[in-house]
């Protein structure tokens, strides 16, 4: 019996805790904030309790143990433990505001290395850019979800769906957002197509989206929009397998317009389709989901 262990890590106040919360609602056995020292003991605790999905949730508050993670991520696997790793990050200037919206302190205002005679919102800029640098290690075989635009609702929803694929195989994010809200910082590969003719000049389509038919219609019969899209499949496909070799479970490709409404949806909506299709052809297990963050956030759902 496979036992498959999820990794719930990233910045304080981007949402570690909902995450959790999801998994646990999904069945997952979850702990939080585990010391890394335990883990090996608490893996093989699971197994002889023959409890095959566990979650837990290491953060910045075992700074000093955070190093002996990726060389006991590797000891683990060798022992046929399946690990999913995931890192939620938001901006400064969000984490900055959910602070202040809790009024709850950051686990590292307290360090010493952190200066005294800065003011409270400065002193916790300079303890959240701390925090990037001592998590960083932790990024690169993680999936990265940007927690900065997206509802609780929306990262339960994401959480879910990315840990209901098992065993070893890549998952490819592709997601829509607008330039005008900023870049999402869990991108891999970032495409922009503000370039492509825009529906929102076209009349009758300007309330609509990119999954309505008559924006799908619009576009399908660009050939900007056409070439552009080739070109991204073909670049993906190109070099996903170059990916899975280097050992990455998780690429994600984002695709941006102004707006976020029209054209990236659209293409967002026609590479998801086709490479659920071509899956078989590119000889390489592979989990295709799709995110709309714009949509997403404007959903009328809380």
């Amino acid at each position: 019996m496979t036992t498959e262990l999820v990794l719930i890590t990233g910045m304080s106040g981007s949402g570690k805790s909902v995450a959790l919360h999801a998994l646990e609602d999904a069945g997952y056995f979850c702990v939080d904030n585990l010391p890394p020292e335990m883990l090996e003991a608490f893996v093989e605790l699971v197994e002889k309790r023959k409890t095959q999905t566990v979650a837990v949730a290491i953060d910045v508050r075992s700074a000093h143990s955070l190093p002996q993670l990726p060389p006991l991520f590797e000891k683990l696997r060798a022992k046929g433990v399946q690990i999913k790793s995931v890192f939620l990050n938001a901006t400064t200037d969000t984490l900055v505001r959910r602070y202040s919206e809790t009024r709850r302190k950051h686990p590292l205002t307290g360090m010493a290395k952190l200066s005294s005679t800065l003011d409270q919102e400065h002193a916790l800029v300079e303890a959240i850019d701390l925090e990037r640098e001592l998590l960083s290690p932790l990024q690169y075989q993680a999936h990265l979800i940007d927690t900065s635009l997206i509802r609780t609702s929306q990262l339960q929803a994401y959480v879910k769906s990315f840990f209901s694929t098992k065993g070893n195989i890549i998952t490819l994010v592709f997601e829509s957002f607008a330039f005008k809200r900023g870049i999402p910082l869990d991108a891999d590969y970032v495409f922009d197509v503000r370039m492509l003719p825009n529906p929102h000049y076209e009349t009758g389509l300007k309330e609509l989206t990119g999954k309505d038919a008559a924006v799908a219609d619009f576009l399908a019969q660009q050939e900007p929009v056409l070439e552009m899209r080739t070109q991204i499949e073909n670049f993906i496909q190109h070099w996903l397998p170059a990916l899975a070799q280097d050992h990455r479970s998780y690429v994600t490709v984002a695709i941006g317009c102004t707006g976020g409404q029209h054209r990236s949806v659209y293409i967002v909506e026609q590479l998801a389709e086709n490479f659920q299709k071509m899956n078989p052809p590119i000889q390489l297990p592979c989990v295709v989901l799709k995110r709309h963050r714009e949509l997403d956030y404007n959903t009328k759902n809380p």
